[in-house]
């Protein structure tokens, strides 16, 4: 359970919740452009684009979540359970790049600038059926991925791998994103302004309070719903153009879609909340981020770091309410 945005006011920004009822001691992970890294493909990048992203980090390789590399061209997985399909390596066609879906992120952000580079390199990749490792099993997913100009939702499926262009800047779970595209169109009428009666012309009806133009909008965490939600709060969002502001409101529209402790119980009892809220600005490399239990902003700058070194730098989520005592 997530969801993801992309946003724009003087700079770009991109994002998410995740929602899940554990959590794995996520970090912001660094990588600068000489950390080595190997794909089971067999190939090995020595040098690649800079990244940050959160992670969890295991043996010293960042598994990540989201990211956003130095050029600007951002990248998260989200959950995509029963829908979601990895064919077996010995399947793919010759010629195939074969990446690992715990690779898939570095794999795109190491290489590439923008959305084209991005479409050139999913022509010929398999994402197949290879784990981490025997403790830690592959994690159906599916992703979205953003430049300055737009976005694109990729989805592996029994068919084949699907790529969506993205015309809403959203994507939350099941469905597949064409149905959430398809399904949006019932909200076609809820509007942010206040609407004249069109009951019927002989009765007059009152408007009795704020908001009634976006009479209809779903108001449950479903992913569908959360999908309609976030789609319709971005694409109204009014906010200044600097930062502070953008920032602010790119929170304010994931915590629209948010979870709260026991509004989601699964099925062993567990509750889904939204461990942690990214927001990364594309143009000048700064992760963002806020966590349950910690509504301050923390960040993050990418270009804060030494990224012609080859070690990772990882930040500790700052986990803990803090509260500013005015008095």
């Amino acid at each position: 359970m997530c969801t993801c945005i992309t946003f724009t006011a003087a700079d770009h920004y991109f994002g998410r919740n995740l929602d899940l009822d554990h959590s794995y001691h996520e970090s912001v992970a660094v990588m600068p452009r000489r950390y080595p890294l190997s794909f089971r493909n067999g190939k090995k990048f020595e040098t690649h684009a800079a990244m940050i992203g959160m992670a969890f980090v295991l043996q010293d390789y960042p598994l990540y979540y989201d990211g956003v590399n130095e050029y600007g061209l951002a990248m998260a997985g989200l959950n995509f359970p029963d829908n979601c399909f990895f064919p077996k390596q010995e399947t793919a066609a010759p010629g195939s790049d074969i990446v690992a879906p715990f690779e898939f992120i570095p794999w795109i952000l190491g290489q590439c600038h923008d959305l084209a580079e991005v479409r050139t390199l999913l022509d010929r990749i398999v994402l197949a059926d290879i784990p981490y490792s025997p403790q830690l099993p592959i994690n159906p997913l599916h992703w979205m991925i953003a430049d300055k100009t737009g976005s694109l939702v990729v989805e592996p499926l029994k068919d084949g791998l699907h790529v969506y262009e993205n015309p809403v800047g959203v994507m939350t779970n099941n469905p597949p994103f064409d149905y959430q595209l398809l399904h949006l169109a019932e909200f076609r009428n809820v509007t942010p302004e206040e609407r004249a009666s069109s009951f019927a012309d002989n009765v007059q009806l009152p408007r009795y309070c704020a908001g009634m133009g976006g009479i209809g909008l779903p108001g449950d965490l479903s992913s569908p719903s959360r999908f309609v939600k976030a789609a319709f709060t971005r694409a109204n969002s009014v906010c200044e153009k600097e930062e502070n502001a953008a920032v602010s409101q790119f929170f304010h529209i994931l915590g629209s879609v948010e979870m709260q402790r026991g509004s989601v119980r699964m099925p062993d009892g567990g509750n889904d909340i939204t461990i942690y809220s990214s927001c990364m600005n594309q143009d000048t490399g700064t992760y963002y981020y806020r966590t349950y239990d910690n509504f301050q902003i923390s960040a993050v700058c990418l270009r804060h770091e030494d990224l012609d070194q080859s070690s990772l730098a990882v930040y500790p989520l700052q986990l803990e309410l803090q509260i500013h005592q005015q008095n």
